[in-house]
């Protein structure tokens, strides 16, 4: 019995371990990218990508919206309704994103909803020669 808890405490480290990683990787390829969008929009301190909480304000900036849209970073928070009201503002700003890289705008909803299509869409946003 403890063969078997010790060999699921160790499947469930590695799982754990693999799990970090993708998440570092995840945050690496979105800090660059939103860096390179806003290299490519002459957008102030693209650096600001590599930050928690900053790079939704470089999001902002990068969408040419207020900064106080940062703050809807707490909408979460709210039940339910907050949730989606967060969706609704990052499609959002994505839209704007979108349309100032001269996209559709429509790519902002897809980036907000569908996981995989955003990676691949923020990419051609930040790295496609257009």
């Amino acid at each position: 019995m403890a063969l078997l808890q010790t060999g699921l405490l160790g499947m469930i480290a590695g799982f754990m371990a693999l799990f970090v990683i993708f998440v570092i990787a995840l945050y690496i390829y979105m800090a660059l990218a939103l860096s390179s969008i806003a290299k490519r929009t002459n957008t102030k301190d693209p650096w600001l990508a590599w930050i928690p909480i900053a790079n939704i304000y470089l999001a902002t900036q990068i969408a040419k919206v207020p900064g106080w849209v940062t703050l809807s970073i707490i909408l979460p928070f709210i039940p339910v309704l907050g949730s989606i009201a967060f969706v609704i503002v990052w499609a959002w700003l994505w839209w704007k994103i979108a349309e100032i890289r001269k996209r559709p705008g429509w790519w902002g909803i897809l980036i907000a909803l569908i996981p995989i299509v955003n990676l691949v869409l923020i990419g051609i946003l930040a790295w496609d020669k257009k």
